[in-house]
């Protein structure tokens, strides 16, 4: 029985470090991954018809057996750029550029591409929901979607709003989130809740969430169910060649999604997730710049044992 596709949507652009430009974005990273790791990806952004950054970003997408059949190519706004700025430590911030070509992310031909792709799961976040036309895009599409959404609270500058989470959050059926933002969910829409569990309970009954997977850096994850139950959880992996921290959190998404579409243990899934997730914080930028780096990591999803549980069965 073929296995049903990962969508992903959401922005494509290059991250800009001192020493170099990278290709970047939580969606292309995640999608990028998905490939990288064997499973199959169906991937909606857009990107400039023909500017430099654009190219970078194709040639990345080839390198890693992306399709690019749904980046779409715009005559007019530039491929999207980030400022890295990178701080001592192994923290970051971000300089948005605005306006970028996955701001117009059009709706009727990714809704054409997963017609021909049936996906089990979608993934979507909050900073292609920036401008209008994406949002709308973005929303179209998740609200069609038939098999389960994955909601990447990714909060960045000019996206951090109240609002905008609150509408993400009401589409969505799994969650990940980091630390951080569980503190800024809490304060918005929970501010009476005392800790994690009553933190995470009170946003998944308010929302109706089926699982929250919640990152904490250095301390490690946990699996969340509906009034805030522990499903399971597992330590920090130390990374003793600290590159930069940049799309940590991107790696364990797509680890955990290749596992879900898969049909893989789950435990055993998100447990190999937080190693990779470390492992991306030894190299430069979101992912490796070879390829090949991702065949172990490939080896060892393939071979974590199947479970058809209720939290992988398809709708």
């Amino acid at each position: 029985m073929p296995v049903p596709c990962v969508a992903v949507i959401g922005e494509a652009l290059v991250d800009e470090f001192q020493d170099g430009p990278v290709p970047g974005g939580a969606p292309f990273n995640v999608a990028r991954s998905l490939a990288g790791l064997g499973a199959p990806v169906a991937f909606v952004s857009r990107i400039a018809a023909g500017d430099a950054p654009g190219q970078l970003l194709r040639d990345s997408a080839r390198r890693y057996g992306l399709s690019e059949v749904g980046l779409q190519l715009d005559p007019t706004q530039p491929t999207g750029r980030v400022r890295v700025v990178e701080h001592a430590g192994g923290g970051h911030a971000f300089e948005i550029q605005a306006p970028a070509a996955w701001d117009f992310i059009q709706t009727a031909p990714a809704q054409a591409l997963l017609a021909q792709q049936p996906a089990g799961w979608l993934y979507f976040g909050t900073l292609a929901q920036r401008h209008a036309t994406s949002r709308a895009t973005v929303r179209a599409l998740v609200q069609g979607f038939a098999g389960r959404r994955l909601l990447d609270l990714n909060l960045r500058p000019g996206t951090d709003t109240r609002e905008l989470a609150e509408a993400s959050l009401a589409l969505a059926d799994w969650v990940k989130l980091n630390d951080d933002e569980l503190a800024q969910l809490a304060a918005w829409l929970a501010p009476d809740a005392p800790d994690e569990a009553r933190q995470v309970s009170a946003l998944m009954t308010r929302f109706q969430l089926d699982r929250v997977v919640l990152t904490r850096g250095a301390e490690g994850w946990r699996l969340h169910a509906p009034e805030g139950r522990v499903l399971a959880q597992g330590p920090g992996v130390r990374q003793p060649a600290l590159q930069d921290t940049v799309g940590a959190g991107d790696a364990f998404t797509a680890l955990l999604l290749a596992g879900l579409a898969l049909r893989r243990d789950l435990h055993a899934t998100l447990a190999l997730a937080n190693r990779y997730a470390a492992f991306i914080c030894g190299v430069r930028g979101p992912l490796p710049a070879d390829p090949l780096a991702l065949q172990p990591w490939r080896t060892a999803l393939h071979a974590l044992p199947t479970e058809l549980s209720a939290d992988l069965a398809p709708r």
